[in-house]
């Protein structure tokens, strides 16, 4: 079984910003570090979530721009296929 490689990470917070997240991996039954690599996971699922929404805004008002139906909209995506 292959093993597993970490990188060791200083950061620093504010002594009520540790107590705080020292307290919720503990609610949690995790380690700090489980605890930052969930946030850190989260945080990336949002961002992509941030940008696919951002694209379906940017598709819906390319369309309207170009009177594009909804039926027509779906051939070109399977054209595209």
């Amino acid at each position: 079984m292959p093993s597993r490689q970490r990188a060791v990470m200083t950061i620093s917070v504010p002594p009520l910003t540790a107590k705080e997240y020292r307290k919720i991996a503990g609610e949690q039954g995790e380690s700090i570090s489980q605890l930052f690599r969930d946030m850190f996971d989260l945080y990336k699922r949002q961002k992509l979530k941030e940008e696919f929404k951002g694209l379906q805004k940017y598709g819906a008002q390319r369309a309207k721009k170009l009177n594009l139906t909804e039926r027509e909209i779906e051939r070109l995506i399977f054209e595209g296929r």
